[in-house]
């Protein structure tokens, strides 16, 4: 009898723990709210640019893609890391001083976001050249001089090919041609301009050269000093 009774207590032991382990479940399934998608923007964690709303209490929170530490050197010879935009928006995008196409289109678009958010010290605009070997310090400062960049609202930055190069196709997720042939000796060039958020996140890509993507752009950063 005394066989039967604990035997009949460790199954109505499992019982009860099988019940509080279900129920738990449910609370924690409870407590992460849902993201609202008309004033959250999006996460990118790939290069495939699939959006993703994903609240803080979600188990993905934690594991969201984030840009690397970076070590660049602006127009002004001075050294620009990912520190430097620690608790700041940012815009980046890639470029190159002698660029005969979108570039120039690129620098327009750029200088619109400049004035825009001339005195908002929370948004800032990130833009790499992408031939570091020609658009040395005084080349990219005399680029700022001729577009009236200015100077710790926007970067200019050169620095190691391989990291920039590193950057563009591994962090941003901006060459769209390395996404499809994998070759790491290929030229970058890319008209994305990508939206980072205070901690380094990816928000949002747009065309660069399409005014109505500026403009898209120009509200989801509004939209993001909001979130933050």
């Amino acid at each position: 009898m005394k066989i039967l009774n604990n035997k009949i207590r460790l199954e109505d032991l499992v019982g009860v723990l099988l019940f509080i382990f279900f129920i738990l479940i449910i609370i924690s399934c409870k407590k992460e709210k849902k993201v609202n998608k008309k004033i959250t923007l999006p996460f990118f964690n790939s290069s495939l640019f699939t959006p993703e709303w994903i609240s803080e209490e979600s188990s993905k929170y934690k594991t969201i893609h984030t840009i690397p530490d970076f070590n660049l050197i602006n127009q002004e010879g001075k050294e620009v890391t990912k520190q430097t935009y620690a608790g700041k928006i940012y815009v980046a995008d890639f470029f190159f001083v002698s660029c005969p196409g979108i570039c120039p289109v690129l620098e327009k678009n750029m200088s619109i976001l400049q004035e825009e958010f001339i005195n908002d010290k929370e948004v800032l605009l990130l833009s790499h050249t992408v031939m570091p070997n020609k658009d040395s310090v005084s080349v990219l400062k005399k680029y700022a001089e001729d577009n009236n960049v200015i100077s710790g609202k926007w970067n200019l930055v050169t620095g190691n090919t391989a990291e920039i190069y590193n950057l563009a196709r591994r962090a941003y997720f901006a060459d769209e041609d390395f996404i499809k042939t994998k070759d790491e000796n290929a030229f970058v060039h890319t008209e994305n301009f990508i939206l980072i958020d205070k901690k380094g996140r990816i928000r949002g890509v747009y065309n660069g050269t399409l005014r109505i993507d500026i403009k898209r752009l120009i509200r989801q950063i509004k939209m993001l000093k909001k979130e933050s």
